[in-house]
C-alpha cells in the first residue's frame, strides 16, 4: 500500500471537462469528502453530446457548493487547446493538483471528425503539461484510456503490457497522452499519473455510450444494433468506482528520485481502472431490459426481441476489454465493486426521473 502523500485539505485542485461524466462526478465526491478545498473546473461544454446533461450536472456542482462554507468552486467556460487561457488560469490559481479530464472521448466519432481529437486531447493536453511546468504543482492525475490496448490478445490487459497498436485515432491519441506525460516527468520532474478507464457507465452518463443509446432508441421504439453478434465484452466500470480511484490515486503521487547518474528518474504511473469482470453485451442487454422495466421506463408488455438487431464489429471496435487491476489493489488497497445490475438500476431510475 502506499502512504498518501498530496493532503488535499486547505489546496486548490485543477479539473478539466468538470461538466463531463467523470469530472463532474469526481468535482461532486470531493466537495462532499474534502473542507476546505477549492476547485476550479473549466469545460467548453461543446454539443459532442446533449448539452442538457452537462447543465444539469453543472447545476448539480452548484446547488452542492452552496451548501459547503468552507469550500469554494469555480466554473471557467473554456477550451483546453486555448493556450493563453490555461496559463491565465495556472498564473491565477496556482493549483496544487491538476486532473485532466477534458478530451474528445469516443471511438467511432474519431473516424469522422478527426480534427476535434487532436485539438481536444493532443494540443489540449500538451498546454495543461506546460502549464504543469511552468507553475509546477504536486501531482497531475490524467484520464488515459482502455483503447490503448487496441487488438492487444493478452487478456486481462496489464500496464506491464506492449501498447503500440492502437486501432482507432481516439486511442493513438490516449496513448501519446502516456507518452507526452512520461517526457514531462523526466524532463521536468512533474509527478504523473495516469488512469486506464474501462466503459464508464451510470446516471447522467454519456448519451453515446451502449447502455444511453440503446434506452433511447428503444424508448423511440427503434431497433438496437448488437456488435459482433453479441459476442462483444465489456468491462463495465461504475462510476463511483472509478471516482473513488481517482480520488485516491489522487493523494498518492509519484516520488521525485535520481537514478545512478544523478538525474531525476521520471515520478510517473499509469493504473487501470475497471471492473476485472468483463459482461457479454448480450448479457448486459439483458439486465439493462430487466431494470427498464423495473424503473417504468418501458411498458411492462415491451417486445425486446422485436427491437434488437445482431450485426458484425464496427471499424475502431475490440471485441473485448478486461482489465488487471492487481496494481491498483496493491497500491491503493482498492478493487471497483458495484454489480452491473445495481449500476444499471441507478441508471435507469436517473433516466425515468431526467427524460420521463
Amino acid at each position: 500500500m502506499l502512504t498518501p502523500n498530496v493532503d488535499l485539505k486547505n489546496k486548490t485542485v485543477f479539473v478539466t471537462g468538470a461538466a463531463g461524466f467523470i469530472g463532474a462526478n469526481l468535482v461532486t465526491e470531493l466537495l462532499k469528502t474534502v473542507s476546505p478545498i477549492h476547485i476550479v473546473g473549466i469545460d467548453s461544454v461543446n454539443d459532442y453530446y446533449d448539452v442538457s446533461i452537462k447543465d444539469y450536472r453543472l447545476a448539480e456542482i452548484e446547488k452542492l457548493a452552496s451548501q459547503m462554507n468552507e469550500s469554494k468552486w469555480t466554473f471557467v467556460r473554456g477550451n483546453i487547446a486555448d493556450k493563453a487561457l490555461i496559463d491565465k488560469l495556472f498564473a491565477e490559481y496556482k493549483p496544487a493538483v491538476v486532473v485532466n479530464l477534458a478530451a474528445q472521448a469516443g471511438v467511432r466519432y474519431s473516424i469522422t471528425n478527426p480534427d476535434a481529437y487532436i485539438e481536444a486531447n493532443i494540443i489540449g493536453f500538451y498546454n495543461i503539461l506546460e502549464a504543469c511546468r511552468n507553475y509546477p504543482v504536486e501531482h497531475l492525475v490524467y484520464a488515459s484510456s482502455s483503447s490503448v490496448y487496441g487488438s492487444n490478445k493478452k487478456i486481462p490487459y496489464s500496464t506491464d503490457d506492449k501498447v503500440d497498436n492502437p486501432v482507432s485515432l481516439y486511442a493513438a491519441t490516449k496513448k501519446s497522452n502516456e507518452l507526452f506525460a512520461h517526457a514531462y516527468s523526466k524532463l521536468y520532474n512533474i509527478p504523473s499519473t495516469g488512469l486506464r478507464f474501462f466503459t464508464v457507465y451510470g446516471p447522467a452518463g454519456r448519451p453515446d455510450m451502449a447502455y444511453f443509446g440503446f434506452t433511447n432508441k428503444l424508448l423511440r421504439g427503434d431497433t438496437i444494433q448488437i456488435f459482433n453478434f453479441g459476442n462483444c465484452k465489456r468491462d463495465f466500470t461504475y462510476v463511483d468506482d472509478i471516482v473513488e480511484g481517482v480520488k485516491r490515486i489522487m493523494q498518492c503521487a509519484p516520488e521525485k528520485e535520481n537514478g545512478e547518474d544523478g538525474l531525476p528518474l521520471p515520478p510517473y504511473r499509469v493504473y487501470n481502472i475497471g471492473n476485472n469482470n468483463p459482461e457479454n453485451l448480450l448479457d448486459f442487454v439483458d439486465i439493462l431490459q430487466q431494470e427498464l422495466l423495473r424503473a417504468g421506463v418501458l411498458p411492462e408488455d415491451y417486445d425486446f426481441e422485436a427491437h434488437k438487431e445482431l450485426v458484425p464489429m464496427q471499424a475502431g471496435d475490440v471485441p473485448i476489454t478486461y482489465a488487471d487491476t492487481s496494481a491498483l489493489e496493491r497500491d491503493f488497497g482498492f478493487k471497483p465493486s458495484t454489480s452491473l445490475r445495481d449500476g444499471l438500476r441507478r441508471f435507469a431510475e436517473w433516466y425515468k426521473e431526467f427524460y420521463l
